[in-house]
């Protein structure tokens, strides 16, 4: 994670999203996110890291979380759409799932998909470990 020069270039950022380092999906996803930010909009805070978050520990760390500068703290897909917003090459499939009634089959969507997460993060574990042994 890159050290911030200055409070203002901090303060300068639209989004600040928290997710979880330890988890190898998470991991990955906000590595396509900061390549695709590329005007650095987004303050990727990784949970992982001792006193990263501002609230109770757990709460982020069970849903990816994301706040516009001046706005409310954002949860799962309302959160995803945040970043979408931000993200020039993204803000066409913002708009698509902004509506209230696409946002509520995209949040029930990511639901499903959390309880399924720890399977993958153990099959990903897996993968990556097999990778380091040189098994593939």
């Amino acid at each position: 994670m890159a050290v911030r020069s200055s409070v203002a270039e901090a303060e300068a950022r639209p989004l600040t999203v928290w997710y979880d380092g330890d988890c190898p999906i998470c991991t990955a996803e906000i590595g396509l996110v900061r390549r695709l930010d590329r005007a650095s909009a987004i303050e990727f805070v990784d949970l992982s890291r001792p006193g990263a978050c501002p609230t109770d520990h757990n709460t982020p760390l069970a849903r990816l979380h994301a706040q516009v500068r001046v706005g409310p703290m954002l949860a799962g897909a309302a959160a995803f759409v945040a970043i979408w917003r931000v993200l020039p090459a993204l803000r066409p499939l913002a708009a698509l799932a902004s509506p209230p009634p696409v946002l509520w089959f995209l949040e029930r969507a990511y639901r499903i998909f959390l309880r399924v997460r720890p399977g993958l993060q153990a099959m990903a574990l897996w993968g990556l470990a097999g990778r380091v042994r040189g098994d593939r």
